[in-house]
């Protein structure tokens, strides 16, 4: 497979690059500017654009998909040139439903706590051996870039993001991945450049639920009421699963969850919430 990406240079799109190319296909890339860690990344790869700016001969034909990125403008002359060649032109999220129509795919939304849900399954994953694919959205100890694709994984954990897909595909990112299992952290008004009312952002999360597959199952959090009421008056045909803070305690700055007393790190009824949705998930 010959794949080009246009802006390269993203935290996804970069990592998405490094990914493909571990699995074997041919990547190639451009960008107009490239930062840290991104460039150092891509050049241990042997992946980094030999010259930084845009060049439509990069562009031909034999390209059996071009992944475009949100820092690119729809007047790219790459963009262009693979429109006029009518070569297949993806989001990074189109991307990686491509890479894992055929797994189980658990995609974690939500305003806040996304990374940190996403981490605690990925570390319980890995920390027992499972075989597993995964978009996360920051670089995690213990794991070498922030996406992984393969042809054997029999699953991929998915961090759904609702801001745009692309500068020519505007539906929020979650919409594209059609989880078999989803689940979401809360809602607190995000993004206003895009979703400039709060009724706009929330409807965002209730298409988002309407994409999840027949049959398949929603994790979501019942403390927020705005959440609760967009999962109980879903159509959708799911199972739907509520959960809660936990009951817990802190006593000299440590939190400990109730009965077992177990301590633990983690401060604010926000991080409970995620550690509880995170629970519920993974038994």
């Amino acid at each position: 497979m010959r794949i080009h990406f246009i802006a390269i240079g993203g935290s996804a799109m970069h990592n998405l690059a490094i990914a493909l190319h571990k699995k074997g296909y041919q990547i190639t890339g451009s960008d107009d500017v490239i930062f840290e860690p991104a460039k150092s990344r891509l050049d241990k790869y042997g992946l980094l654009p030999a010259e930084m700016g845009w060049d439509e001969n990069r562009i031909s034909a034999d390209l059996d998909a071009v992944i475009l990125g949100m820092h690119a403008r729809i007047d790219n002359p790459e963009l262009l040139k693979a429109q006029e060649l009518g070569v297949k032109i993806y989001s990074y999220p189109e991307y990686i439903y491509e890479q894992s129509k055929n797994k189980l795919r658990v995609v974690i939304g939500g305003s806040h706590g996304k990374t940190t849900i996403t981490s605690m399954i990925l570390h319980v994953l890995n920390y027992y051996n499972r075989d597993f694919d995964y978009l996360v959205g920051a670089q995690l100890a213990g794991f070498d870039t922030m996406v992984k694709v393969t042809e054997e994984a029999p699953v991929m954990i998915i961090e759904g993001d609702e801001y745009l897909s692309s500068p020519i595909d505007r539906r929020p990112k979650f919409h594209l991945y059609k989880a078999n299992v989803a689940v979401i952290s809360g809602i607190a008004w995000d993004h206003i450049n895009v979703f400039p009312t709060y009724a706009d952002y929330t409807s965002q999360f209730d298409k988002f639920i309407n994409t999840i597959e027949e049959n398949g199952t929603l994790i979501y959090c019942e403390a927020d009421h705005d959440l609760n009421e967009i999962a109980l008056n879903s159509k959708a045909n799911i199972n739907k699963i509520g959960y809660a803070i936990p009951q817990h305690e802190i006593q000299n700055g440590i939190t400990y969850l109730m009965p077992e007393k177990t301590a633990l790190k983690i401060f604010g009824d926000h991080n409970l919430m995620n550690l509880n949705a995170a629970k519920h998930l993974l038994i």
